[in-house]
């Protein structure tokens, strides 16, 4: 089992018709936690969209959790989204129903039987965040903090090989955005591949780590200085 979670040679990024991204090269081992930065508009969004399926990859070569992104499927996306956990910068939780609810579904929907070990899967998800007493709230209940945490307890409930998380402190004030950013550190500690795309540099400062660059259709790894 080779270490390599994502790797891209060569890659285009395409949105439609309009060339995004070209000539990226990139590799994530397991264990890393990197940043994708880069101005709004410089492809960021785009990049992600292609490692979880919802951009196809039509130009160079690319794998990601040991799918390959060239020949992916339509039918192959719901099983490379089981082993990626991905964090949205708005959260995108169900508004109707609690949080544990909202976890449950997820299980469910990815083929969780055993209400057992749903109900012990969703403690453990939830304690990982601190949220362990929040279960029974409903979203509109938590702060943007709060309900970003149950956004990254989502993201670990199939235990994903590579968290790709998509501006995930955007909506969130700073003092908020260093809590979220505090739970990732954590659990990129327990061995956790994240790949976080931000325009917080004030994070990238307290929490220097590789970085990946979108500029002029390009992405090229940041030597940080150190602070």
């Amino acid at each position: 089992m080779s270490n390599t979670v994502l790797e891209l040679k060569n890659a285009a990024i395409y949105q439609r018709e309009s060339l995004i991204l070209s000539e990226v090269d990139v590799e994530i081992n397991k264990g890393d936690f990197v940043y994708l930065i880069g101005k709004t508009g410089t492809g960021k969004s785009s990049f992600m969209k292609t490692l979880y399926g919802d951009l196809p990859l039509t130009e160079g070569e690319g794998s990601i959790v040991d799918f390959n992104l060239r020949t992916l499927k339509e039918k192959d996306i719901p099983y490379l989204r089981r082993k990626l956990g991905v964090v949205f910068q708005d959260f995108k939780l169900l508004t109707d129903r609690n949080i544990k609810d909202n976890l449950l579904f997820v299980l469910k929907a990815t083929g969780w039987k055993d209400k057992k070990a749903m109900d012990h899967k969703i403690d453990e998800v939830l304690d990982k965040v601190g949220m362990k007493s929040k279960g029974f709230k409903y979203p509109y209940q938590l702060s943007g903090g709060e309900q970003q945490r149950v956004a990254i307890a989502r993201a670990l409930l199939n235990d994903p090989e590579l968290i790709l998380a998509d501006e995930p402190t955007g909506n969130l004030d700073p003092q908020t955005s260093v809590e979220v950013m505090e739970v990732l550190q954590e659990i990129s500690k327990n061995g956790n591949t994240i790949l976080m795309a931000t325009h917080d540099y004030a994070l990238l400062l307290k929490y220097p780590s590789k970085t990946l660059k979108c500029d002029g259709q390009r992405v090229f790894e940041v030597v940080q200085k150190s602070v």
